[in-house]
């Protein structure tokens, strides 16, 4: 079935806290509020979607550059999660994609955190252009380390697949 990438909403709140549930059991994962907050926030954040069943989320803060300052503006990547059922189809890249497009709408660096063992994670991130910039250790609540990684606003346009 296909997939299709839309904004986040309210509604989708229960269905991202279940899925939170599932893929990060040990690592706190958020509650349906946690994800309500973030868009009463006014966070970007989108879902995907095969059919009417939510499969996928994803969100970013945005921090435009200061006026008259040279520094760029920053992107942090809050979470990105992908049902099991879909994973290892490109999901999680459209996902990801769709946040870096509004970070580089703003000509933002982009930083997230990421568990040392999530492989494909790492590996997808890396395709993107990230790269590892520090180490947390013990980040997660089950005692995991996370990397930072980081990574510049794109100067050209990406292939949309």
């Amino acid at each position: 079935m296909p997939v299709g990438i839309d904004a986040l909403t309210f509604d989708d709140a229960a269905e991202c806290a279940r899925l939170e549930a599932l893929l990060f059991p040990g690592d706190d994962p958020w509650s349906a509020g946690a994800f309500r907050s973030e868009l009463q926030a006014g966070h970007p954040y989108y879902a995907a979607r095969a059919g009417d069943r939510l499969v996928g989320y994803a969100g970013v803060a945005l921090l435009p550059a200061p006026a008259f300052s040279r520094e760029p503006a920053e992107a942090e990547v809050h979470t990105i999660g992908v049902d099991p059922v879909v994973q290892g189809h490109g999901v999680g890249r459209r996902l990801l994609r769709a946040l870096l497009d509004r970070a580089d709408a703003i000509g933002a660096v982009t930083y997230l955190e990421v568990r040392t063992d999530n492989v494909p994670a790492l590996a997808l991130y890396r395709s993107e252009g990230f790269e590892v910039v520090g180490t947390r250790r013990r980040y997660y609540a089950s005692g995991a380390d996370a990397h930072t990684m980081r990574r510049d606003a794109a100067t050209h346009p990406r292939d949309p697949r």
